[in-house]
């Protein structure tokens, strides 16, 4: 009688790692996403404790007009007035981000919502938003932006709605599009089946699956918004009582031959603001596409 072999213990399974641990794991891997957040982070960290801890006037006049960068006296030289264009810089950059991540949250929820109902619910519903959603689409964004400004006087609050209520068609095709196509999937009829509504259907069971394309659609819009204001501040149409890069770029572009500096600075912190976002934005686009992880 042959002698029974010892029991090897079974070792567990490797637990599968979470769709948001692999999302992040292949962010983390992207070069050019991680450069765009560490840019992002700088100048994020620079227009929010900049001003703290530089306290001053941006509109203050402190030195000479037209004095140039490397001196004492303003290290990224004077406007036109004589303002330090360092410390407008720092100062504009919280205006210029608050507006661009505010309209960008009230576009996107704004094209959520629409889009939402227009590809839950089809028919009538579905054609009647998908008009209003053209009407704004084919509408001059720039020019409409401009009237509201205008009917509202320059405002940080009538700019970022301006720019907000021209800028959601996009997101809510995107919308429709992902929630046509998970209406009629079988969780989706499973509870219907168990007696769930259309509220709950639509926020907490199809909303969440259909996030990641969205996701993309919000940050990709924070730098068409810094962009959109920056254009709106350029034709003097921002606030005249917030400093912002497009106000320091429209304010000075009459003297950018014998003051390059005052243009060419607030340019480049738009720029890399921009570049940093779309970077990010590619950067969770491939991280949040399936097909992409699995290549």
């Amino acid at each position: 009688m042959s002698a029974s072999l010892p029991l090897r213990p079974v070792a567990p399974a490797a637990k599968a790692p979470s769709p948001f641990a692999e999302a992040l794991r292949m962010f983390v891997r992207n070069p050019s996403a991680v450069v765009g957040l560490v840019m992002l982070g700088v100048i994020v960290l620079l227009a929010v404790f900049g001003p703290m801890l530089y306290v001053a006037d941006p509109f203050e006049i402190r030195a000479a007009p037209l004095t140039p960068p490397g001196t004492s006296e303003a290290w990224f030289g004077t406007d036109y007035l004589g303002r330090d264009v360092m410390i407008s810089l720092l100062y504009g950059g919280r205006a210029t981000l608050l507006v661009g991540a505010v309209s960008a949250l009230l576009s996107v929820l704004i094209g959520i919502t629409i889009g939402a109902f227009a590809g839950y619910y089809g028919g009538r519903v579905d054609g009647v938003l998908m008009r209003v959603t053209e009407f704004f689409q084919v509408l001059p964004a720039l020019l409409f932006a401009m009237v509201v400004v205008t009917l509202f006087s320059p405002s940080l609050v009538t700019v970022t709605l301006s720019i907000g209520l021209v800028s959601w068609p996009g997101t809510a095709r995107l919308a429709r599009g992902e929630f046509m196509r998970y209406r009629d999937l079988e969780f989706v009829r499973a509870e219907r089946s168990i007696g769930a509504g259309d509220a709950r259907i639509i926020w907490k069971v199809i909303l969440p699956n259909a996030f990641a394309p969205l996701i993309v659609s919000a940050t990709l819009a924070v730098g068409a918004a810094i962009l959109f204001e920056a254009g709106l501040s350029f034709l003097g149409l921002g606030d005249p009582n917030q400093m912002s890069w497009g106000m320091m770029i429209g304010s000075s572009r009459q003297y950018v031959l014998s003051c390059w500096w005052a243009v060419a600075f607030p340019g480049i912190a738009i720029f890399l603001t921009v570049l940093a976002v779309s970077l990010i934005g590619d950067g969770m686009n491939d991280a949040l596409n399936p097909k992409l992880r699995e290549r």
